[in-house]
């Protein structure tokens, strides 16, 4: 689900939770009354693509998306009650488990050494080997994984602040505000390292900062707000990028798809596109999904429509991850449904433990994981 939040008061972010539409339906939202649309049946599939499931373990129930974090064959998992747990993927097994004191409003980040997470009472929490080393004070609240890069922590507020910290020892390091939104995602936003730039989402522009000093060096228009209300004026930018080199292609939440060039900082195209989850691609084709649940492939590099699918309408889908020959969406059973990267047909479906997805299913090595609301981590070889 994707919320919003309002203001509390005037001169500070906006936080009390207004409106709560279900990523689905979320373009229906605001009609009382209405019915949730029924998902689309799944029809058998003749498995075209060998998949196996390599193994299974359970870390602990999300009721929140939390993300993991991802760095050679291992990955961190948070669950809402605070424990944060890593995993070999190679292995499928659990390396260390930690706390972090109150349950997580934001996914995971690491750097391979320190993991960060950020809990409900705005505090961001560091940790070596399951061991907390530093807690630092946030003042806002956070849905987004913190990045770990360059012996720093990097932290993007709701109200898209930025902020520093010395990952040895969360010494704040320098803090860069932006005038507040009247309305903000509950929901990850876009953070990430493209070489020595520091790139955040900030309402609808993608933004290239220096790490060191949070010196803002370019930004890039990917969509506009528009629109009478708050609600239909909301075009942040959402987690779930996909990079070739120095273009970093991103969703502007219900508004958006776009390119930019990271390294002028110049948008290369962008095309209206009424989706609520990020953007996955390769080296000629970037995809994802609308809120309905259609599947639609882009040209990577005009934005021109390359092929669409109505076959999972209103099935909840998460952001897409590429695998081999195939992108592979989650959904709210707890499917994975394995498309062709070439025109979208159906390659194969996997299961877990019908629970929804917490996040987008990742690419860990060469395992296939996925991570279910009841806790449940699942990885897959291909055959």
């Amino acid at each position: 689900m994707t919320s919003v939040v309002l203001p509390q008061g005037a001169g500070r972010a906006w936080r009390l939770l207004a409106g709560t539409c279900l990523l689905a339906v979320l373009a229906a939202c605001g009609s009382s009354g209405s019915k949730k649309p029924e998902p689309a049946p799944l029809a058998p599939v003749n498995a075209l693509l060998g998949v196996r499931q390599a193994w299974s373990l359970s870390v602990g129930a999300s009721a929140a998306p939390l993300s993991p974090a991802v760095l050679g064959n291992q990955l961190w998992v948070g669950s809402t009650d605070g424990s944060v747990v890593a995993l070999d993927a190679a292995a499928g097994r659990e390396l260390w488990r930690g706390q972090a004191g109150a349950p997580l409003t934001a996914g995971v980040g690491s750097d391979g050494n320190t993991v960060a997470v950020v809990t409900v009472a705005n505090e961001l929490v560091a940790m070596e080997a399951g061991r907390v080393t530093w807690r630092a004070r946030l003042g806002v609240g956070v849905f987004t994984p913190p990045l770990v890069a360059g012996r720093r922590v990097f932290v993007l507020g709701a109200d898209r602040s930025l902020r520093a910290f010395d990952a040895a020892n969360g010494a704040r390091l320098w803090q860069q505000n932006r005038p507040g939104d009247a309305l903000s995602l509950r929901q990850a936003g876009l953070l990430m390292a493209v070489g020595d730039t520091l790139v955040a989402g900030q309402q609808g522009r993608l933004a290239g900062f220096d790490p060191n000093s949070g010196a803002l060096r370019w930004d890039s228009v990917i969509a506009s707000p528009r629109g009478t209300n708050e609600i239909e004026r909301l075009v942040e930018l959402v987690a779930g990028a996909s990079r070739q080199g120095n273009q970093l292609c991103v969703r502007a939440f219900q508004a958006a798809v776009g390119c930019v060039d990271a390294t002028r900082g110049t948008t290369v195209w962008s095309r209206a596109a009424a989706g609520a989850v990020g953007v996955a691609g390769d080296d000629s084709l970037l995809f994802g999904t609308e809120a309905t649940g259609r599947v639609l492939a882009w040209q990577r590099a005009s934005g021109e429509p390359a092929w669409s699918s109505d076959r999972f309408l209103h099935r909840g889908l998460t952001a897409p991850v590429v695998v081999g020959r195939s992108v592979v969406f989650g959904d709210a059973g707890g499917f994975l449904h394995m498309l062709s990267r070439q025109d979208g047909s159906v390659l194969n479906r996997l299961s877990t433990d019908g629970a929804g997805l917490a996040a987008a299913p990742v690419l860990v090595g060469d395992t296939l994981v996925a991570v279910t609301r009841k806790g449940g981590v699942f990885g897959w070889r291909p055959e």
